[in-house]
């Protein structure tokens, strides 16, 4: 036979040739992959179809991009450079001690950074820490790097959780991984993500639970971690799982409430424990979550999470950042359309429940997460420690970890009253705790104003605010815990803009930061615009504005006549001051409060 012919016949390539053809249509491939990703494929041509963990967002955008509107910045900036996909890049900076624009101050977000400047020009990083429990030596550790690489103390926030602050960019990198050798991690903690997942502080603990939240709160959290899909999301997003413990978790203020009820039998559903759905809670934009009349047993809880969380993905606004959390997504749709859609992601039914199936909860505390307080199992206790707005040293977060490891089961327990909870410590050693903890110059014991005392970051350290939030939360405190004695709870929530950190419309006395002219030149002091009566829970309510642009230098004196209002005119000694608030109308309150005498 011919040996065969060394050059190709008619219709055939030789090796070469077909390396060469092969490298070229994987060269026009990727390129039409790359222009679809950015969104500068030329009209008329077929964009190939958005693939890998990122697809559904992409789709999403296109959509918008379609209908001739245009992206808002951050989805710009996501799509331009996915923010895990930039992790080099950020470390080029930290070498270089170079702060981001404005773009990667994005992007860093989502490895927990928050470049904070003109406040601070440094980075401020948050944890991730399901359902607010960390061991001892994790607690100690952060301690450690907020001393190592930050401004030597950290704060517990809204979402039982911790942040550290004034991280030089030089440090951004080290601390993010040094986060994780303790076993933590920040990532997702910030920007468009699914954010800390809150859980009953006291949960495995508590007397009254009806379910352990920490199994189901760890389930989520590690579902997130481990699906990049789940990550640049319209907007952020909350999840929060009460267990009917006797600390409040404000579920209800959440992208997605699970609260846990039993459903007595002779309904049609299955008795036993169940979460109940709440959908779209964000009280900054004055809602609560909305009840859904479904029903999720526990174990199903991650995948009915998800299954929103994706409708959210496929259908969230990507234009207008003011209108793209879930709830304008519920409230265009309107409920039934949105569980529809679940329903369609999960591929299934979900499971619906009258409200008569279900039992009364067991009532929370509002004191529980300060001071001593039998756990469910004998002779053991957790310890409420009160921390002024927050604030720990290095110094304090060592020390107390050596307390929850000497005396107690070696828990560390934050909660979202900004303050943590020391477990499983025997009653004959509680007067040696308290003593210990006293000697850090912390306490187990706290006044009624002192114990509902919230307050975000301010404008010590957040460029969004318009008042020093943390500071006049303090003023107020000293001002009016020497003044006058209350005997219920009440709660006063300082916030430092209209995002509502600090959730100024759910407490009894909400402050929401303002600038306050004082000169017809347009000269501004920090101030505040003060609600009062919101609640949450069974006594869900939005504060009412009653003041507008109080000087913060006035607002002591402010609350101080208002407190006093209340003790002088409410019903009974059982009435809580929004109940007294809500039963007057604001001019009457206004002249009621002006009346009172100050010192």
């Amino acid at each position: 036979m011919p040996e065969p012919s060394s050059e190709a016949t008619s219709g055939e390539f030789n090796p070469e040739q077909k390396r060469y053809l092969e490298g070229f249509i994987s060269g026009l491939q990727i390129a039409r992959a790359a222009r679809a990703a950015s969104g500068n494929g030329s009209d008329g041509a077929a964009a190939a179809e958005p693939v890998g963990p990122d697809a559904a967002h992409l789709r999403a955008q296109d959509r918008f991009v379609k209908e001739g509107k245009k992206l808002s910045d951050p989805e710009k900036f996501k799509r331009e450079l996915h923010p895990f996909d930039g992790y080099e890049r950020l470390k080029v900076q930290a070498a270089n001690n170079e702060p981001p624009k404005a773009d990667d101050n994005f992007r860093w977000r989502f490895y927990g950074l928050f470049y904070c400047a003109p406040n601070q020009a440094a980075y401020m990083c948050r944890l991730r820490i399901p359902n607010g429990i960390l061991k001892h030596w994790q607690f100690a550790g952060v301690g450690d790097l907020a001393e190592r690489y930050a401004g030597g103390y950290s704060h517990v926030t809204t979402r039982a959780n911790l942040q550290m602050r004034e991280v030089e960019p030089k440090n951004a990198v080290a601390i993010v991984e040094a986060v994780q050798d303790l076993g933590l991690c920040s990532r997702g903690s910030g920007a468009d993500n699914i954010r800390n997942v809150t859980g009953t502080p006291t949960a495995g603990i508590d007397p009254q639970e009806l379910i352990d939240t920490r199994p189901c709160a760890r389930e989520w959290h590690f579902h997130i971690l481990n699906d990049r899909s789940l990550y640049g999301i319209p907007r952020k997003f909350n999840v929060g799982f009460d267990g009917a413990g006797v600390i409040p978790v404000l579920e209800d203020t959440n992208d997605i409430g699970f609260q846990v009820v039993e459903v007595k039998d002779g309904f049609g559903v299955e008795p036993g424990i169940w979460f109940r759905l709440l959908l779209g809670g964000i009280t900054g934009h004055q809602t609560f979550a909305h009840g859904t009349g479904v029903v999720v047993k526990p174990s199903e809880a991650t995948k009915v999470a998800d299954a929103v969380v994706r409708v959210f993905i496929d259908h969230g606004d990507r234009t207008n950042r003011a209108k793209a959390r879930l709830k304008y997504v519920i409230d265009a749709w309107g409920i039934d359309k949105f569980l529809s859609a679940t329903e369609d992601k999960l591929g299934c039914k979900l499971v619906r429940a009258p409200a008569e199936a279900i039992a009364p909860r067991p009532a929370f505390d509002r004191t529980a997460h300060v001071g001593v307080h039998p756990q469910k199992q004998p002779d053991l206790n957790w310890v409420g420690v009160a921390l002024p707005v927050g604030r720990l040293t290095g110094e304090q977060m060592r020390a107390l970890a050596a307390i929850a490891r000497d005396y107690g089961d070696g828990d560390i327990r934050l909660t979202v009253w900004q303050n943590l909870l020391i477990s499983g410590i025997p009653t004959q050693r509680i007067e040696s705790v308290e003593a210990a903890i006293a000697a850090l110059g912390l306490s187990t014991k706290a006044t009624a104003i002192r114990a509902g005392l919230v307050a975000c970051t301010g404008n010590a350290g957040c460029r969004l605010a318009l008042s020093n939030t943390k500071r006049h939360a303090e003023d107020i405190a000293q001002w009016c815990e020497t003044r006058l004695q209350l005997d219920t709870p009440v709660n006063i929530h300082l916030t430092g803009c209209p995002n509502s950190c600090a959730q100024h419309y759910v407490g009894d006395i909400g402050l929401v930061g303002a600038r306050v002219p004082i000169s017809e030149d347009g000269d501004t002091v920090d101030g505040y615009h003060i609600h009062v009566g919101g609640g949450f829970g069974p006594d869900q309510s939005l504060g009412r504005e009653i003041y507008r642009d109080v000087k913060a230098e006035d607002a002591p004196t402010t609350v101080e006549r208002m407190l006093k209002a209340y003790l002088a005119h409410r019903a009974s000694e059982r009435e809580t001051f929004a109940a007294f608030t809500r039963r007057h109308e604001v001019g009457a309150l206004k002249a009621m409060f002006e009346r009172e005498a100050v010192e």
